[in-house]
């Protein structure tokens, strides 16, 4: 099998990119790399708390890089902690990455140039494929997930906390795409066929954190949300229907 690092954001994609890379048997995961606020110690834009990501690593057996990125998270800040993870691996021999994007072209084709730059080359087990069908892959696959964030143009504080199950693809609304590949929800995964053990937590406060304008947060690439501890959660640039984001605080049991 071929050597290759997978990005882990703890959520639904990462779990199903990563399942299908071990069915296939083509690649062996050395480790999950997971984008981590400096200041906050919380997963960049699902704002889970950094300690479930290290048990989520325990159950699956596969050790987690943190990246960490500090300031607000611009691409200042986000770029160079990128490249410094990715050459730890290119260092130690492994040159394949793998990413659960799934139609997002644009952020494709910036992965695929930053990794030509350093010798390396991107997989996309789960790329064009319909997200319905992966929806429901993921249910049939007796993954588990609770819905971990929301954002408040396409989806209510009701979202949050709930199980990521047939009921909750059934009852999204028109627009809204059923894996939220445009950022419409973000999920965290604590159990199914990747995990040798459940991961325990608690559902904690749910909070609501509006888009911050450019100036406050110091980020110049448009607006930002901040997430349960107040950490910066770049939005889209230009016209937005979004005025921020819901989140509940997973503790860890």
């Amino acid at each position: 099998m071929v050597p290759a690092v997978a990005f882990w954001s703890g959520g639904k994609d990462s779990g199903l990119a990563l399942d299908r890379v071990r069915r296939s048997g083509a690649y062996e995961v050395r480790a999950l790399i997971t984008t981590v606020n400096a200041e906050f110690r919380r997963v960049s834009m699902h704002g889970v708390r950094e300690e479930l990501i290290e048990r989520q690593s325990e159950a699956i057996g596969i050790p987690v890089h943190r990246m960490y990125v500090g300031g607000r998270g611009s691409n200042d800040d986000y770029v160079p902690a990128l490249r410094a993870a990715l050459e730890t691996f290119k260092n130690r021999g492994i040159t394949n990455v793998i990413f659960g994007d799934i139609f997002l072209e644009d952020l494709r084709q910036w992965r695929e140039s930053l990794l030509a730059g350093l010798s390396m080359a991107g997989v996309f087990p789960l790329w064009q494929e319909d997200t319905r069908a992966l929806a429901q892959e993921f249910i049939d696959r007796r993954f588990k997930a609770i819905i971990c964030c929301t954002n408040d143009a396409h989806l209510t504080q009701s979202a949050v906390g709930r199980p990521l199950d047939a009921a909750f693809i059934r009852e999204l609304p028109a627009g809204v795409d059923p894996c939220g590949e445009n950022g419409e929800y973000h999920s965290f995964v604590h159990d199914g066929p990747i995990f040798r053990q459940p991961v325990a937590f608690e559902l904690g406060e749910i909070v609501y954190r509006p888009l911050l304008p450019a100036a406050e947060t110091g980020n110049t690439s448009g607006t930002s949300a901040a997430s349960a501890a107040n950490i910066p959660i770049p939005a889209a640039s230009g016209p937005t229907t979004t005025k921020g984001f819901w989140f509940v605080d997973l503790l860890p049991v």
